[in-house]
């Protein structure tokens, strides 16, 4: 089962090599990685998606995690309502005679032309993993030169409490 685990570490030399050596030492497998700078100076994320079977095992690692000295938070997101986001570039081969066919295709991801040459345009998409793949997977048939992917970000969605209504007395 993928797990969305995030992490808030101190930003210092080596500590995604140690996050990543614990991963490996349990040998959990990276299926994406992604970190970046958080809205506290000397702080970043981390955001990892683990393939885990067993529960037990899952529990050991966060633990493990939260022990790292570098580590100030660590959460295991994947039953929350969240939002997950990554972005890939994608080369396709697109000679001008299937260009406005490839755009029909296009169009619904919202993807945008960053490079396009005589017979090859690089589509930038933004989106949660499976809209990437479709994207992926409808662009194969054109044929495909090169793919490069971020890795999830994902954090917790906020939760909007309901409203309610005061009533005055006159």
């Amino acid at each position: 089962m993928k797990r969305v685990i995030t992490t808030t570490v101190i930003n210092q030399s080596g500590v995604l090599n140690r996050v990543t050596g614990l991963l490996m030492k349990r040998q959990f497998n990276i299926e994406s990685i992604s970190v970046g700078h958080t809205e506290q100076p000397g702080m970043s994320k981390m955001t990892f998606v683990v393939n885990v079977e067993d529960k037990g095992k899952l529990e050991q690692l966060l633990k493990q995690l939260q022990k790292q000295i570098d580590v100030i938070k660590v959460h295991d997101i994947t039953d929350k309502a969240m939002v997950m986001r990554e972005l890939a570039m994608v080369k396709v081969v697109s000679p001008p005679s299937v260009r406005n066919e490839i755009y029909a295709i296009v169009e619904p991801f919202r993807a945008t032309v960053v490079d396009m040459s005589k017979n090859v345009t690089t589509y930038q998409v933004a989106g949660d993993p499976e809209k990437i793949e479709a994207f992926i997977d409808l662009m194969r048939p054109y044929g495909i030169k090169e793919i490069t992917r971020t890795g999830v970000s994902a954090f917790v969605r906020e939760t909007q409490k309901a409203q309610t209504e005061q009533v005055s007395i006159l």
